[in-house]
């Protein structure tokens, strides 16, 4: 065991993020008005390279002039294999206002792609005398960025997210499969003559948790494609919540509500946290380091997983 504790991610709500295209101004005013806990302007994917400057100048109006509320504000840059990331980066830090809390860095496959934009961005809060430091958020997209990702969560100070990118990792990984996330029908293990099917995504999304739990960083389950299968949105982010990713991305408006049920604590488990918590505080007062609750042996351990489970919760009851 390290002696060293992990440093805390970042106490911010963020169980949705919604993604939006910047070349298409009429999603702003609803994306702002949805539940989601973060916006993503999207300048890459979901933009024509025709469309690219257009794109840009409509986020920078976006951001100043329409009303986000407490939501997190990010904007998706385009990766560092383009010629158009820099200019996204140069015109947002200098035309865009204080209310842009982060940029999103697509495609990173090792940590010197976090250290050139980290590079640009200071050179620029210090040249225009911004007074709110940009966080980034990071998309694990390629082999290279799975085989890098502890020190890619290691990168930058900056760093307050780390999300996968399903569709990119599988084609970079030659992934037999044209599905975004969820289950892959030729995936499956046979046992008694049954079909049994496992998650591709399993070991990549562990190993982001993983690192982003060592660095402070909050892990992020990326898009599920198929937006007109509800169950299997809920399937995956399930998955994700269990092994210890704090919410998802919605392609979709209807997206947003599935990720936030999801990744908000149910009444009844919190309610469950706070008794263990009880129930340690007794048995602490009694000089035991363990006790019985429902039938079941709690320790020192089940603290921390009962307090996860109450931040948690306390988090969102406050924002």
């Amino acid at each position: 065991m390290s002696f060293r504790l992990q440093p805390a991610a970042p106490a911010r709500p963020n169980r949705c993020q919604l993604f939006g295209p910047a070349s298409n101004t009429k999603l702003f005013a609803k994306m702002a008005a949805s539940a989601a806990d973060v916006i993503n302007i999207d300048l890459e994917d979901s933009v024509a390279p025709s469309d690219k400057e257009m794109a840009r100048a409509n986020a920078i109006e976006a951001i100043n002039s329409i009303d986000w509320g407490k939501k997190t504000l990010s904007v998706r840059i385009n990766s560092l294999d383009t010629p158009y990331w820099y200019r996204d980066v140069v015109d947002l830090l200098e035309q865009a206002g204080e209310r842009l809390d982060q940029i999103m860095i697509p495609k990173v496959g090792c940590a010197e792609d976090i250290y050139a934009v980290d590079a640009l961005v200071t050179a620029i809060e210090a040249a225009k005398g911004r007074k709110k430091r940009i966080a980034f958020e990071v998309i694990i997209e390629s082999a290279a960025g799975i085989a890098h990702v502890e020190a890619i969560a290691a990168a930058s100070p900056r760093l307050e997210a780390m999300s996968l990118g399903a569709a990119d990792f599988a084609a970079s990984m030659g992934m037999q499969t044209t599905g975004i996330g969820g289950t892959q029908e030729n995936y499956y293990m046979m046992h008694e003559g049954q079909k049994h099917w496992s998650d591709p995504w399993h070991w990549a999304q562990a190993a982001i948790v993983a690192a982003c739990r060592t660095h402070g960083v909050l892990p992020v389950d990326g898009p599920f494609g198929d937006f007109s299968d509800d169950e299997g949105y809920i399937a995956q982010a399930k998955r994700s919540a269990t092994l210890g990713m704090v919410g998802k991305w919605a392609i979709h408006p209807k997206q947003i509500g599935l990720a936030n049920d999801v990744f908000t604590p149910s009444e009844d488990a919190v309610s469950e946290a706070r008794e263990i918590l009880a129930a340690m505080e007794q048995a602490k007062a009694n000089g035991e380091g363990a006790t019985v609750y429902k039938g079941r042996l709690v320790d020192i351990a089940s603290i921390k997983q009962a307090e996860v489970i109450v931040a948690q919760a306390e988090l969102i009851a406050s924002s």
